[in-house]
C-alpha cells in the first residue's frame, strides 16, 4: 500500500522540477510562520522560485518554459501549498495566467510571448483582477464597476479591486472591466503594474493566507496603450466560462488546500509518535481512538489525491471537461482538508491551537478554502440546475 505521505517522495523518474520544488519547500516551511505573524510578503519565496525556473513552470516549451501542464503544476502546488500556501495561493494565480495564454485563441500573440520571456527571464508574476467591493465574485454574475474608456491614446482604466492577491509583487494585472461604449462591452484589459494612478491600499489583513498580499488595488485614471485589450466581448457572451480558466483554478486552489491538510497530517503524526503522557506510560498513538481517527484522516486524503491527480491528467489528456465537475472535485477536497485540520485538533487539546505549533495556523489557513471562489453553494446550485434541468 502507498502511504499518502510517500506520494510526496519523487521517484527516480519524476521531472526535475519536483525535486527542486520539494527542496524549496523545507525553506519556504521555516520562513512561513515569521510571514505569517507579521502577515509580510514572502518576496524572497519567489525569488528562490524564479532561479529554480519554477515560475516558468506552465510557460510553453518553445517559449522557454518547462512547457508543465495541470498535473506537474498541482503536483508542485501542493507541495509548496504544504510548506506556504500563501506563496502557493501567488504561484497558482500566475500558473492560471500562462495555461491560459498558452491555449486561448483570445490572448494577442505579441503580449503572451512578452510575458512568458520576462518569465523566463526574471521574476514577472501575472494575477487576474476581478473582485470588487459592490460586485462581489464575478463568478456570481454582474457587470463590473471599473471601467476602461477608449481615447485617442490609450485605454484609461478607472475602478477599484480586492483581495488581488500578489499585490506586493506583481508585474501586470488582467483586470476585469467595462467599456464606457454606447453599448457596454466587458473583458480583461492587460494593465502593467505601477502605472500612475495605480496605488495599493493595504486592506488584507485575514484570519488565513496571511502573506498572499491580497490587498486592494485602485486606478484613477490609468492610461494604458490601446493594444493592450486583451479579450473584450458583449456581455452575454460570457455566459459560457472559459474551460482553461473554469477547470484549472479549481483543481489548483484544492491543490493548495489539500497540502495545508497534509501539513497538519504530518505534525499530528510526529505530535501523537512523541507525547507520552505519564498516565499512558507510552506515546499517543498506541491509543486505538487516535489510530481510528489518523485512519480516517488518511482515507480523506487518499480520496484528494486521486480527484486531483486524476482530473489534471485527463485535463492534460484532452479529455471533455467540464466547470461543474471542477467545481465538484475543489468542494469535496477543501471539505476533506478542512475535517482533516479539525480531526487534528480533536486529538491534540489545547496543544493544537497553540501558536507555538503550526497546527493553529494550518487551521486558520485551511479555512479559507470553504471562502474561496468557486464557494460550495454556487457548485451545489450549478450540480443541481444542471441534474434538473433547469
Amino acid at each position: 500500500m502507498v502511504t499518502t505521505a510517500a506520494r510526496e517522495l519523487p521517484p527516480a523518474n519524476e521531472p526535475e522540477h519536483i525535486a527542486r520544488a520539494l527542496r524549496l519547500a523545507e525553506v519556504f516551511a521555516a520562513r512561513a510562520p515569521a510571514h505569517d505573524r507579521d502577515a509580510s510578503f514572502p518576496f524572497e519565496n519567489f525569488a528562490d522560485l524564479s532561479r529554480e525556473g519554477l515560475l516558468a513552470l506552465t510557460v510553453p516549451a518553445a517559449l522557454g518554459g518547462a512547457g508543465a501542464g495541470a498535473r506537474d503544476a498541482t503536483r508542485v502546488l501542493g507541495i509548496i501549498g504544504k510548506a506556504d500556501p500563501s506563496t502557493a495561493l501567488v504561484l497558482s494565480m500566475h500558473y492560471i495566467q500562462h495555461l491560459v495564454m498558452a491555449r486561448s485563441t483570445r490572448w494577442p500573440t505579441r503580449l503572451s510571448r512578452k510575458l512568458a520571456k520576462e518569465t523566463v527571464e526574471g521574476v514577472a508574476l501575472i494575477n487576474a483582477l476581478r473582485v470588487e467591493p459592490e460586485l462581489g465574485s464575478p463568478a456570481r454574475g454582474g457587470l463590473p464597476a471599473t471601467t476602461a474608456r477608449r481615447t485617442e491614446t490609450g485605454w484609461r482604466l478607472t475602478g477599484r479591486k480586492i483581495y488581488s492577491t500578489g499585490t506586493p509583487i506583481l508585474k501586470w494585472y488582467s483586470v476585469w472591466a467595462k467599456t464606457d461604449e454606447q453599448d457596454a462591452r466587458v473583458g480583461l484589459f492587460l494593465v502593467p503594474a505601477g502605472l500612475p494612478g495605480t496605488r495599493i491600499e493595504q486592506t488584507w489583513d485575514h484570519l488565513g493566507l496571511r502573506a498572499s498580499g491580497s490587498h486592494t488595488v485602485v486606478f484613477d485614471d490609468v492610461v494604458f496603450p490601446l493594444d493592450y485589450e486583451i479579450d473584450v466581448r458583449k456581455p452575454d457572451d460570457w455566459k459560457v466560462p472559459d474551460v482553461t480558466q473554469a477547470t484549472v483554478h479549481a483543481i489548483f486552489v484544492a491543490a493548495i488546500y489539500d497540502g495545508i491538510a497534509r501539513a497538519a497530517r504530518d505534525w499530528l503524526v510526529k505530535f501523537l509518535t512523541e507525547r507520552v503522557p505519564a498516565n499512558l506510560g507510552a506515546p499517543l498513538a498506541t491509543l486505538l481512538r487516535m489510530q481510528e481517527v489518523v485512519g480516517g484522516i488518511e482515507a480523506r486524503l487518499a480520496v484528494n489525491a486521486r480527484l486531483i491527480d486524476s482530473f489534471a491528467a485527463d485535463f492534460d489528456n484532452g479529455f471533455p471537461l467540464s466547470a461543474i465537475e471542477s467545481n465538484i472535485i475543489k468542494l469535496t477536497v477543501t471539505n476533506n482538508a478542512a475535517a482533516v485540520v479539525e480531526d487534528a485538533l480533536s486529538l491534540t487539546s489545547n496543544h493544537g491551537l497553540s501558536r507555538t505549533n503550526p497546527l493553529e495556523r494550518h487551521y486558520r489557513d485551511v479555512l479559507c478554502g470553504r471562502v474561496h471562489t468557486p464557494q460550495d453553494d454556487a457548485t451545489r446550485v450549478s450540480a443541481g440546475r444542471f441534474a434538473l434541468g433547469v
